[in-house]
């Protein structure tokens, strides 16, 4: 018997290819970690209107920089806790 497995090798798009998204925190009383509110527009399959579904994700801000308010940029990573699979990717805009 011969013995030639098959190597997969893995690029760096297959591995950097992460989620991002878009959304606002809404809070940040948590050390270290935030609560994104996601926004999602989808269109309703027999009617047609446009439904906006929200979604609360948990992100990693290791800087404690963030605050309520701001409009942050997320993307997907290992899982960091429980709950935690997302960290700041950037601050897009401060609140006002």
């Amino acid at each position: 018997m011969s013995e030639n497995p098959q190597e997969k090798t893995v690029t760096d798009d297959d591995r950097n290819y992460r989620k991002t998204r878009q959304g606002y925190v809404v809070s940040d009383k948590m050390d270290k970690t935030v609560v994104v509110e996601v926004e999602d527009r989808v269109k309703h399959a027999l009617y047609g209107k446009v439904i906006r579904r929200t979604t609360k994700i948990k992100a990693h801000d290791e800087t404690n920089d963030c605050g309520v308010g701001d409009r942050v940029q997320i993307m997907e990573t290992r899982p960091l806790s429980a709950h935690k699979h997302w960290r700041i990717v950037q601050i897009l805009e401060r609140a006002k």
